[in-house]
C-alpha cells in the first residue's frame, strides 16, 4: 500500500480506523470525527504522542477505514471492533462484564418488578446498575413481598378472571389483581411505593412499619407482629447497604485510577438517587507509556460504549478531550 496516495484519499467524515502491520495483523482500532484528519496526524513526526504510539506507527504497514453517519455510531463500531479484534496497542479492558437492573415494568396496566441485565429503551423504569446480584434480587423479593406486587405475566387488565388465581394469592404474597379481587387505584399505590421506596425514601416505610408493628404487639397479635418486624429488618439492611449519601440527590460514577508498568487498575463507585450503591475495580491492559487522560478516555468509550445508560455525571481523576 502507498500510505502517501491513501491519505490523500481520506474522507472528512466520521467513522472508524484500523491500523495492520505487514502480516495484516490489526495493530489498533480507533474513531474519529474526522477520518482525514485523525489519521494523517499519525504520520506527521512533530506530534507528541507518547512512545507507545511512536512505536506502533512504525509498525504500520497499511489501514483501512469504515465511513459512519454520526460520531456516537463511530463510537459504538470501535468498541466493537475492539472486543472483537483485541489489538496489541489499544487500551483493553479486562472486565466485560454485564449489570444488573431493577426493571419496572411501567408500561404495563398492572407493572411488575423484574432483574434485569439489559436496559431496554421501552416504558419501563430501570434502577442501577448495581455491582451485587444477590442484592437486587433480595431488594426484589423484599418489594414483592411489602407491597404485594404480582410476579405472573398474564395480560392485564385483558385477562382477569380467565385463569384462577396463582399460588401467590393462596399463601398472602399477592393480592390477585387478576382476577379483580384488587382495584387497579389500590395496585398504582402499591407500585408507587415500590418506587418511592427504589428511589432512596426509606424512612416513611419504616415509620410505617414500626407503628404497625407496636400496634400489633399492643393487640397481642404476636405472629403479625414478628412478621412486621422481619420486614423491618430486612428494609433496614437493604437501607444500610446504601448507607453513603450525596445531598444533590444526582445520579453520577466517580472513576479514579492507580498505574503500575505496563497495567492499570481503574476504581468506579456507583452513585444513584444520591446514593453510594455499589464500587467495581477493571484492569486496562498495554498502558505502558500512555499519558493517564488516554486511559481513562478509552475506558470511558469501551465502558459506557455497550450501554445505553450514562449517569447524568462522571467525576474523573484526568481531564479528558471531548468531555460533552
Amino acid at each position: 500500500m502507498n500510505i502517501e496516495e491513501e491519505l490523500k484519499k481520506l474522507p472528512q467524515k466520521p467513522g472508524v480506523y484500523l491500523m495492520h502491520d505487514e502480516n495484516d495483523a490489526i495493530l489498533y482500532v480507533g474513531k474519529a470525527v474526522s477520518l482525514r484528519n485523525r489519521v494523517r496526524s499519525y504520520f506527521r513526526g512533530h506530534i507528541n504522542r507518547g512512545p507507545k504510539i511512536d512505536q506502533m506507527v512504525k509498525k504500520i504497514y497499511s489501514f483501512e477505514y469504515i465511513v459512519t453517519d454520526s460520531e456516537l455510531e463511530a463510537l459504538v463500531l470501535e468498541n466493537n471492533l475492539i472486543k472483537e479484534h483485541k489489538p496489541k496497542y489499544n487500551t483493553m479492558l479486562k472486565d466485560d462484564k454485564t449489570y444488573p437492573y431493577i426493571k419496572v415494568t411501567l408500561g404495563e396496566e398492572y407493572p411488575r418488578i423484574l432483574f434485569s441485565r439489559l436496559m431496554k429503551k421501552d416504558k419501563s423504569k430501570y434502577f442501577g446498575p448495581y455491582t451485587s446480584a444477590t442484592a437486587v434480587k433480595d431488594t426484589i423479593v423484599l418489594m414483592r413481598k411489602l407491597y404485594k406486587i404480582r410476579t405472573c405475566n398474564r395480560n392485564l387488565p385483558r385477562d382477569i378472571g380467565k385463569e384462577r388465581p396463582c399460588l401467590n394469592y393462596h399463601i398472602h404474597q399477592c393480592k390477585a389483581p387478576c382476577q379483580g379481587y384488587q382495584s387497579k387505584e389500590e395496585y398504582d399505590q402499591c407500585v408507587a411505593m415500590v418506587l418511592e421506596f427504589l428511589n432512596g425514601n426509606y424512612k416513611g416505610l419504616i415509620g410505617q412499619l414500626e407503628e404497625k408493628m407496636e400496634k400489633a404487639s399492643e393487640d397481642l397479635r404476636f405472629e403479625e407482629a414478628i412478621e412486621y418486624r422481619d420486614l423491618l429488618n430486612s428494609v433496614r439492611a437493604v437501607a444500610q447497604k446504601q448507607k453513603i449519601t450525596e445531598s444533590d440527590g444526582e445520579d453520577k460514577d466517580i472513576i479514579g485510577m492507580a498505574v503500575e508498568e505496563e497495567d492499570c487498575v481503574i476504581q468506579v463507585f456507583f452513585v444513584r438517587g444520591g446514593r453510594l450503591i455499589g464500587r467495581e475495580h477493571f484492569y486496562m491492559t498495554h498502558t505502558e507509556g500512555v499519558e493517564k487522560k488516554i486511559i481513562i478516555q478509552n475506558f470511558i468509550q469501551q465502558f459506557y460504549g455497550g450501554t445505553p445508560f450514562i449517569p447524568k455525571e462522571l467525576m474523573l481523576q484526568e481531564e479528558i478531550e471531548g468531555r460533552e
